[in-house]
């Protein structure tokens, strides 16, 4: 059998016959341009995002300036008509990144068990029950919280402490705050649930992508199994889990509706800890169809943008982690 003939389906030019000028010159044009434009596109629309935001919320800036607006610590659209940001920046950080400490090690440890002690078929369940969860609306989750998850917080564990710090610490009740089940740590708690499926599924790809010979090298120098999770294969990985952690709390920074169900939205500072509070989007999302005064609109629009840079800045520190502690190109982002 002719050789330039084996690959029955190749192009022509296999089969000894020169393709023609435009399928040199026009097919190679077009491919090219669509990838180029496709991938600008993608730049285009963040940055045009961005710019709206920008423009939109240019009034407030240009009222109170970007740092002062981002220091207020007052909001007031109904009688005083001043907006400070500080009080849902506080707020967005102290439930991210809360959320983030109490949903890591529960996902890290799910994450080691489905990839490096589970059966296939167990192994598969858990995946399944996990994307589940990530594939349940905010509003659902928001809504058990309301029904379900809230009410037995403050039965079961607000109202015990609380009644225990009123006999035998009184002076901390201030940072407690009122125990009525909708608050800051409710909001935290069940920003903490929606984010364990992100972290566990990217810690996992992190675990699946260490390769097999690092594996094998802790085996064949008589390490244990968990030996050789810990000292084999976790630090391989921790790149991509460090970055999946960060991604998370992206996650949990941009969470509205659940949020803005169980917080208790609250626009002044100090916060207590069962107490209501507020953050960036729960804002937002409770008095943007009710902003009538132009610097109101405004001062929602600038907290969208400070929330659109913080996310970006979230999003860049988990590529440079990613980068930066992968070892020996194990990079999953």
């Amino acid at each position: 059998m002719d050789s330039d003939n084996a690959g029955g389906g190749a192009p022509s030019i296999l089969n000894g016959r020169k393709p023609n000028i435009l399928y040199l010159w026009l097919g190679d044009k077009i491919f090219t341009t669509v990838v180029v434009m496709l991938g600008a596109s993608i730049i285009m629309l963040a940055l045009g995002m961005a710019w709206v935001l920008f423009d939109e919320g240019s009034l407030s800036l240009r009222e109170y300036g970007f740092i002062n607006f981002i220091k207020g610590k007052t909001w007031d659209p109904a009688v005083q008509l001043v907006f400070g940001a500080w009080p849902f920046i506080f707020g967005t950080v102290i439930t991210s990144t809360m959320a983030l400490l109490i949903a890591f090690f529960p996902a890290l440890a799910v994450a080691i068990f489905s990839a490096e002690y589970a059966p296939p078929w167990l192994s598969g369940i858990i995946d399944n029950l996990v994307q589940l969860i990530a594939a349940i609306p905010s509003v659902v989750i928001g809504i058990w919280g309301i029904f379900v998850l809230a009410p037995w917080l403050r039965d079961t564990v607000y109202m015990p402490i609380y009644l225990w710090t009123e006999l035998n610490q009184p002076g901390l009740l201030p940072i407690l705050g009122n125990p009525i089940g909708y608050g800051m740590a409710t909001a935290t708690i069940v920003l903490a649930l929606m984010i364990v499926p992100y972290t566990t599924a990217l810690a996992k790809d992190a675990i699946k992508s260490v390769p097999k010979d690092q594996r094998e090298a802790s085996w064949a120098l008589g390490s244990t199994r968990w030996e050789v999770i810990r000292m084999a294969v976790l630090p391989y990985a921790r790149g991509g889990i460090t970055a999946g952690a960060i991604l998370s709390l992206g996650r949990a920074i941009g969470e509205t509706m659940a949020v803005a169900m169980l917080i208790g939205n609250k626009n002044t500072l100090p916060f207590s800890i069962f107490g209501a509070g507020a953050t960036m989007p729960s804002v937002i999302v409770n008095e943007f169809r009710e902003a009538v005064e132009s610097l109101h609109l405004s001062s929602l629009m600038a907290i969208g943008f400070v929330l659109f840079i913080i996310a970006l800045i979230v999003n860049l520190t988990a590529a440079y982690i990613n980068r930066k502690l992968s070892i020996g190109g194990g990079q999953i982002l």
